[in-house]
């Protein structure tokens, strides 16, 4: 069963790739969907695909790559699906 997450991260983690670093964690787990910078300095991402794999990718998102400080993660579960083709870094 395919699933959506909606995150909302904060902490220091523009300026350190932390949108590269979570393309990559999509790729592994063949996740869809997208991330992007947001104005408040917060990256907002979202993942479609089976549960376990978003579960993993957010847990993953929570340690960020190094140079990062991540202090929240929000997830929002959704039921809307967008079927992305693949995994897109937004600008």
């Amino acid at each position: 069963m395919r699933l959506r997450a909606h995150l909302f991260i904060s902490g220091r983690v523009q300026g350190v790739s932390y949108r590269w670093f979570t393309r990559d964690i999509a790729y592994e787990l063949k996740l869809t969907g997208w991330v992007k910078n947001l104005p408040d300095t917060r990256v907002e991402a979202v993942f479609e695909g089976d549960k376990e794999s978003i579960e993993k990718a957010i847990t993953i998102c929570r340690q960020g790559p190094s140079g990062s400080l991540v202090r929240d993660v929000e997830v929002i579960w959704e039921e809307q699906f967008e079927d992305f083709g693949d995994f897109e870094i937004r600008h």
